[in-house]
């Protein structure tokens, strides 16, 4: 029998979608196929401390010292060696090293491609976009200049300083009234699963929403509303990525926010979506320019707005989607003809080719 594969799983982290990432790194970890890969975990706390053998199910649960059976540590950054140490000189398992890194984070410094930028200088393979990728999928402002340069439909949007928000909220209402009007919805430009995301009727509400906003972020994206289904699809690749079928979210709210997407059932998943086939090929094209134009490897779920006279908007790409039991991004692949553990198996396997393309490249 060959080797198995040390694969370390890690989650948490310092951003909003903390408890999300727990979740789905419970999801990846039972996943896993035990007789191919031997799995070590890392919790990441929202202080910022890394843990060694933090169990995401004790961490779920949070009912005790969610880091007593587990050890701090820190990053070794020699590229010949790439591990970790413990910060009390103890030994850890496999001498803290592995083979590859599957992050299961979400949101700012998990997502945004700060960590990704201290695996590469570590020299660790792992699996996801890279800094690149990463940093541009989560900025929802620069995201839309890559879609719009690339050539996707976006939805009419301003962006505002947070500067500019606080020192003038009531003329910055004033100027999105002016250019966007009712209804908008109102976004900080770097956080996912729909934090600090509101939806603005009228005026008082949309100065509320971008006060709300500011505080999650220095740049707020103020976007047109769209009458309009929502329709998700999934990517998996490298330079060659393909698309899943799409899925339809119905929320049970005015739109998808948080709790919808992970705290409350009662929002329809419709897995396919009832598309004619048309359409469908055009989405997945567009998913795919998505993907390529923000530079995105390993996975993204790539989101749209569909109208009723069928016309596309793009809204965001995900670059690390949730992993949950709920998450759109297993179900649609699955939907397609790729079970959970065959899709992990794809997703480390296309971590270790690109940690190899990389490898390539000559740096001086």
């Amino acid at each position: 029998m060959s080797e198995k594969t040390n694969v370390l799983i890690l989650f948490g982290g310092q951003s909003g979608e903390h408890d999300v990432s727990v979740i789905s790194a419970a999801s990846v970890c039972k996943a896993l196929n035990p007789e191919k890969y031997a799995v070590q975990t890392m919790g990441i706390t929202k202080e910022g401390k890394w843990y060694w053998g933090a169990d995401p199910e004790e961490w779920m649960d949070a009912k005790a010292d969610i880091t007593a059976n587990a050890v701090q540590v820190a990053v070794t950054l020699d590229p010949q060696k790439p591990g970790f140490q413990a910060v009390d000189g103890r030994e850890l398992p496999n001498q803290g090293t592995c083979d590859i890194l599957f992050p299961v984070m979400h949101g700012p410094k998990g997502e945004d491609g700060t960590i990704q930028g201290l695996f590469e200088m570590a020299g660790f393979p792992y699996v996801g976009s890279g800094v690149l990728g990463s940093s541009l999928g989560m900025d929802k402002d620069r995201m839309k200049a890559v879609f719009k340069e690339a050539g996707l439909p976006i939805v009419p949007h301003i962006t505002l300083l947070r500067s500019k928000i606080n020192a003038a909220s009531e003329e910055a209402a004033d100027h999105i009234v002016q250019e966007i009007g009712f209804p908008c919805f109102v976004k900080p430009a770097n956080l996912g699963s729909s934090v600090g995301i509101s939806k603005a009727d009228n005026r008082e509400q949309l100065v509320e929403a971008l006060l709300y906003a500011a505080k999650y972020d220095r740049k707020v994206v103020v976007e047109m509303g769209v009458k309009a289904r929502e329709i998700e699809l999934s990517v998996l690749g490298n330079e060659n990525a393909k698309a899943s079928i799409p899925g339809e979210i119905r929320p049970a709210k005015d739109f998808y926010d948080y709790e919808a997407k992970y705290l409350d059932n009662s929002s329809e998943l419709i897995i396919p979506a009832k598309l004619d086939a048309a359409m469908i090929k055009l989405l997945q094209t567009y998913a795919v320019m998505a993907f390529d134009a923000v530079g995105a490897s390993g996975l993204s779920r790539v989101d749209f707005f569909v109208t009723e006279d069928n016309q596309i908007y793009i809204n965001e790409i995900n670059t690390l989607p949730g992993f949950t039991q709920i998450s759109m991004y297993p179900k649609l692949w699955e939907a397609t003809g790729i079970r959970y553990p065959e899709l992990l198996d794809e997703l480390i396997r296309l971590g270790f080719e690109k940690f190899r393309d990389d490898a390539d490249r000559r740096l001086s």
